[in-house]
């Protein structure tokens, strides 16, 4: 297994709880990857083909939602908020229309509902409610990495030079080097989508936040507000081709502002962190098995984008299935 991030954590699991023997190797450390600081809210976001996204995210949503119930040992918790559309946009008193590909996730997030005008903050137009996991990236990470040990798999942080590398010695290989496979592929159709965070004491926001604000400067930009036990997650960008993993002051000013738009009490919020990830993304995820030069097989599971966390669990009930064709357990 190559890569230790959600994806990779995941994916390991499953296959050493089903009898396979798993070593994950990874250039980075779970806490040093980009998992490590997602904002944790359970949507398909930046991923595509929607349809199997869905297909992923939904057993995902079953997964987490029964890790819900441990809070504390796993992460995930069970958390109610509005996804809204700016006032003046389309949609009424119903909500705004789902995307269209995702409507499968609409439909089957369970309560979800249009929101009611009390529960939408000034400025939104329409919306809808839902209770959905919210997860504690490093929290969740660090439960991973016990249930890989318990089930007896490893972890050893090293780099990876090639896939050839990673095959030497064993039966199959699976890929969840995440912006790491543009190299190791190589895949030149894996970019970065740099997302930028704030981190702010939480001036007593319980529910999470997300709006299409049509007063955003570009696409790049998007709002949304996720309460986690460290404090509150302010976001967030969505830069394409942006490799930097620095801070920008400016950005931080204005994501500040975009989220105090709706909530002004987060303009007073003492600032505690700031966070930047680098999405990797690509034209559709490939989850997909070939076979090397020396004739190994390989499992790649790469390319998800934004939602990595949402359809963690799912992918890896793929992965599963691809090397079940491919190599009996051990």
């Amino acid at each position: 297994m190559v890569g230790a991030g959600v994806i990779g954590l995941t994916s390991a699991i499953v296959l050493a709880e089903a009898g396979y023997r798993v070593r994950v190797v990874a250039r980075d450390a779970a806490d040093d990857t980009t998992s490590a600081v997602a904002g944790g809210l359970c949507w398909p976001y930046l991923i595509r083909p929607y349809e199997e996204a869905v297909r992923w995210s939904l057993r995902s949503l079953e997964v987490f939602t029964g890790l819900a119930g441990r809070p504390a040992e796993t992460g995930a918790r069970l958390v109610a908020g509005v996804t809204a559309d700016a006032a003046g946009a389309a949609g009424g008193e119903r909500g705004p229309a789902p995307e269209e590909e995702l409507g499968a996730w609409y439909a089957a997030v369970p309560g979800l509902r249009p929101a009611r005008a009390e529960e939408l903050p000034p400025g939104c137009g329409a919306g809808w409610w839902a209770r959905t996991p919210l997860v504690e990236m490093p929290v969740h990470l660090r439960y991973l990495e016990r249930r890989l040990a318990a089930a007896g798999g490893t972890v050893g942080v090293r780099p990876v030079a090639s896939l050839a590398e990673a095959a030497n010695g064993v039966r199959a290989v699976v890929n969840c080097s995440g912006l790491g496979a543009r190299e190791l592929v190589p895949d030149d159709g894996v970019q970065p989508v740099q997302g930028q965070l704030v981190i702010v004491e939480n001036p007593g926001i319980e529910e999470w936040f997300t709006v299409a604000d049509a007063g955003a400067e570009d696409a790049a930009n998007s709002t949304y507000l996720l309460p986690q036990p460290f404090g509150l997650v302010l976001g967030g960008t969505a830069r394409e081709g942006a490799w930097s993993r620095e801070p920008d002051p400016a950005v931080a000013e204005a994501i500040v502002a975009r989220c105090a738009r709706y909530f002004p009490q987060v303009a007073r919020a003492r600032v505690l962190a700031h966070r930047v990830g680098l999405r990797p993304a690509r034209p559709a995820v490939r989850l997909a098995a070939e076979r090397l030069p020396d004739g190994t097989v390989c499992v790649h599971n790469y390319g998800h984008g934004g939602a990595g966390v949402t359809v963690s669990w799912g992918c890896a009930d793929e992965v599963l299935r691809l090397v079940r064709d491919a190599v009996a357990p051990a």
